[in-house]
């Protein structure tokens, strides 16, 4: 298993950062590949993939404002946490024992 979110906590229940030096381990028989800071490595070819999977979305978003882009584009909206500090993913609100408030009202909610 290569676990590329371990710097955000890790994306496996047995996840744990390794390093270069010492970056496999064994669970259950299953070998771990958890290495910190993995684009790091290769950091101008990291950047330029991560420019080209986002560009796309602050193009949209600047085109369009961030309320319409959220609306048309799922993939948009999904990325959004807060609006105008009400806690639009519920994930984040669980995690900081915050209320919670669905993404589509505060969309769809007039000036």
């Amino acid at each position: 298993m290569v676990d590329v979110a371990i710097d955000q906590g890790g994306c496996f229940e047995t996840s744990k950062p390794t390093t270069h030096d010492d970056s496999i381990y064994v669970v259950d028989g299953i070998i771990h590949y958890c290495v910190t800071n993995m684009p790091g490595a290769v950091s101008f070819t990291s950047t330029k993939a991560l420019t080209n999977a986002t560009l796309p979305y602050a193009l949209e978003i600047s085109q369009k404002g961030y309320k319409k882009a959220a609306l048309e584009n799922p993939e948009i909206a999904k990325g959004i946490n807060i609006i105008k500090g009400k806690v639009t993913y519920k994930g984040v609100a669980e995690a900081f024992d915050l209320k919670h408030t669905p993404l589509d009202s505060v969309l769809k909610q007039k000036r």
